[in-house]
């Protein structure tokens, strides 16, 4: 699922959501792309930041720069 910001300036994709096993926290895991796009960069977002709207999901205040700044999401091996 494509995510956007409030520009409507594709920012990432979502490509998996985590859900602790309380349910208390959910993430979303954003491939924000990583170096010229050719690398994965992903992200955990709460679910709570992102909005719907319309059909679009939306994270407000996002830009590409900012999630590729934040620290990459690495699943435990």
């Amino acid at each position: 699922q494509p995510v956007y910001n409030e520009k409507d300036e594709r920012v990432g994709l979502v490509e998996d959501i985590i859900v602790t096993p309380d349910k208390a926290i959910s993430y979303g895991i954003i491939n924000a792309g990583g170096f010229l796009g050719l690398t994965k960069h992903n992200v955990a977002v709460p679910v709570s930041q992102f909005k719907l709207v319309d059909t679009k999901l939306v994270l407000p205040g996002a830009t590409k720069e900012a999630l590729k700044a934040s620290p990459e999401f690495q699943y435990p091996q």
